[in-house]
């Protein structure tokens, strides 16, 4: 790579005067712009040697890769005569430039408090489902499953005692998740969960009925009458008393201090966000929360087909705004009073939206030429049909436009059919093809029927427009032998195996909160949710890439294999807090070799995303890189298998 070239160009279709202040992490560039509107957008997306760009967060980022993105920084600081600037220096540049946006921070914060649950309503749902399978009639015969066969009534019993859980205790998780994301202590915040589900007070999803009726029990407090009501599958009001405690708890930490404050500040939290949520914050949220939910179904049952045809049509467009964020909460709620709501209407739609999306990204690889956007189309199509669909949007069909468009009319029509049958979901699960294990049993029919249409109809269009508006690139005419004579390291490629750098839980890279990794515009990997501190090489090579906030680090395999692992999400800002390393640039290791070490517990409560990501940055000089393992890893485990090309398949060797 030319990096003075490249920073030219870029100068070039950004605009040298447009830029306010410009720093750089392991990946990518992080500008401050004036007006990201003049922007030359289609020759930044023609440049071969800009992987891709987004923006977010006031700044506008440039993904180069590890390795390369220090040296065009470079060259662009000595271009424009910049200061340089660190990524905490661009945040804060950004926040008080005028381009702070309040509403984003409020999608992220929401984000941020339902992510971390949604595992255990997916459990629960699915459970719903299973539930649902075993009690249904005219599903599978005139009778249920449970009714052909008595034995299985215990079984099924016990699966619904299972599945109500998640949701009966709903305020428990949310008390714990956004509390800890307030800056509270998670654990206050499930202890007021706690108590906001009492066995004691009258159940939450019989409040209604039993005020209505004239008995509900009342607390004496000096004249004052407190109902002594449970919040069984209340979503707005945890959410408020958590912020209360938050607040709380954080006040008396600053006016108390050493044993007063260890001894204290808990008790003083919780009795006060306690009277405060009995007397103020739980009846108003509550009422708030129930007029909410009452709007969706009424809109629901008002718009009907038409209404969900629209909100198909315009599904996708939601995701690539980030408006989309704020569903888990409104579909908690839906699923929370299911015997009130009947259901979802959100996840069917989310569906088609997903499998229309898969079906343009694979018509774009039946259509194309390009051997790199095939690959791409190929991997991003089938994370779609299973319902991740950032790297088929932002990395296939938006970038070609009509592939988008085309979906989300697939969508809409799909979505028309789903309101015409009524289709709802009565649980979160993945919203694509396996997506009927949530839909109410009766549905599924109907279901499956709007998916195919949804696949075919988005696959169909795009198929039959790239055919006429996709060229074959100039670049398809080298051949193989005069790839390989440009980079004599394609004749030295071997299969390779990498190692798991941390211990942790692994997650798939395409789920991951960031949509560099997640759109695997790097390079295909893995994730891991980090369980210790140590860092290990992941392969035997030489250290590339060794920042000196020892937050990633890139390695060359002696077999010819480019490793990036990237420690946390955007923990570049911390510069170097937290974090240690063992290793310089240039450093030969084996594997199993110590890069460093971070305090991922420390990282997390500074309010940082500790998922560890570990990519192939070459991707496509291989002809696959697949994960050797799934759940708990431990350092040094086998995580990644990567695959030479073939002497009778060097596709991969020409990009």
């Amino acid at each position: 790579m030319d990096h003075k070239a490249v920073a030219k160009r870029v100068l070039k279709d950004v605009g040298q005067a447009n830029i306010q202040a410009a720093a750089h992490c392991a990946t990518r560039l992080r500008l401050v712009l004036k007006d990201s509107k003049t922007i030359d957008q289609k020759a930044l997306d023609a440049d071969p040697d800009v992987k891709g760009t987004f923006e977010t967060g006031g700044q506008y980022q440039i993904i180069i890769g590890p390795g390369d993105v220090d040296k065009v920084y470079a060259q662009l600081i000595d271009i424009t005569g910049l200061k340089e600037a660190t990524t905490d220096d661009i945040k804060k540049i950004a926040a008080t430039s005028g381009k702070k946006n309040y509403f984003t921070s409020f999608l992220k914060m929401l984000s941020d408090i339902f992510i971390p649950i949604i595992p255990a309503l997916v459990a629960g749902g699915l459970l719903m489902a299973l539930n649902n399978v075993l009690t249904s009639e005219h599903l599978f015969m005139a009778k249920s499953v449970v009714q052909q066969w008595p034995g299985l009534k215990g079984l099924a019993e016990m699966i619904n005692a299972m599945a109500s859980a998640p949701f009966t205790f709903l305020p428990i998780l949310l008390g714990f998740s956004a509390t800890k994301r307030f800056g509270g202590n998670q654990y206050l915040g499930a202890a007021m969960g706690m108590i906001m589900v009492l066995p004691s007070l009258v159940n939450g999803y019989n409040v209604a009925a039993v005020t209505a009726a004239g008995k509900m029990a009342y607390w004496n407090i000096f004249g004052l009458h407190v109902a002594q009501a449970g919040y069984q599958g209340q979503v707005l009001p945890i959410l408020g008393v958590a912020f209360i405690l938050a607040t709380i708890e954080k006040f008396f930490h600053r006016h108390l201090k050493g044993a007063v404050d260890f001894t204290f500040t808990p008790m003083l939290a919780i009795v006060i966000t306690g009277f405060l949520t009995f007397t103020i914050i739980g009846p108003v949220l509550r009422s708030l929360s129930d007029l909410l939910t009452n709007g969706l179904v009424n809109l629901y049952n008002m718009t009907g087909w038409f209404g969900m045809g629209i909100f198909g049509l315009f599904y996708s467009a939601i995701v690539v705004t980030g408006l989309h964020q704020t569903f888990p909460a409104i579909e908690t709620s839906l699923l929370a009073n299911i015997s009130k709501t009947g259901g979802s209407f959100i996840f069917p739609v989310a569906s088609m939206a997903n499998i229309a999306q898969g079906g343009a990204a694979a018509a774009i690889f039946f259509a194309t030429k390009d051997a790199k956007q095939k690959a791409l189309a190929s991997s991003s199509s089938v994370s779609a049909l299973l319902g991740i669909t950032e790297p088929a949007i932002f990395g296939v069909n938006l970038k070609l436009r009509f592939p988008f468009f085309c979906a989300a009319i697939a969508s809409g029509i799909a979505s028309a059919l789903l309101g015409l049958s009524h289709v709802l979901a009565v649980s979160m699960g993945s919203a694509g093809v396996i997506g009927f294990i949530s839909i109410s049993p009766r549905a599924i029919p109907a279901f499956l029927l709007s998916g195919l249409v949804s696949l075919v109809v988005s696959f169909a269009t795009t198929y039959v427009y790239a055919k006429k508006a996709l060229k074959a690139p100039a670049a398809e005419t080298t051949t193989t032998s005069d790839a390989a004579a440009t980079d004599a390291s394609v004749s030295v490629l071997h299969d390779e195996i990498i190692k798991a750098p941390v211990a942790g839980t692994t997650t798939p890279i395409t789920s991951v909160n960031d949509q560099v990794f997640s759109t695997e515009i790097m390079g295909k990997g893995i994730a891991i949710k980090p369980t210790a501190d140590a860092v290990v090489a992941p392969i035997s090579g030489t250290v590339t890439v060794a920042y000196p906030t020892h937050h990633a680090y890139g390695i060359q395999s002696d077999d010819g294999a480019e490793v990036l692992v990237h420690l946390g999400i955007d923990t570049v800002e911390l510069q170097g807090k937290h974090f240690a390393s063992s290793v310089n640039q240039g450093d030969h290791v084996a594997a199993g070799d110590p890069l460093g070490s971070f305090d991922y517990q420390a990282i997390a409560e500074a309010g940082y995303d500790t998922t560890v990501m570990i990519v192939v940055t070459n991707t496509n000089r291989y002809a696959e890189v697949a994960p050797m393992t799934q759940g708990d890893v431990s350092t040094g485990a086998d995580l990644l298998a990567i695959t030479a090309p073939t002497v009778n398949n060097p596709v991969a060797m020409n990009n």
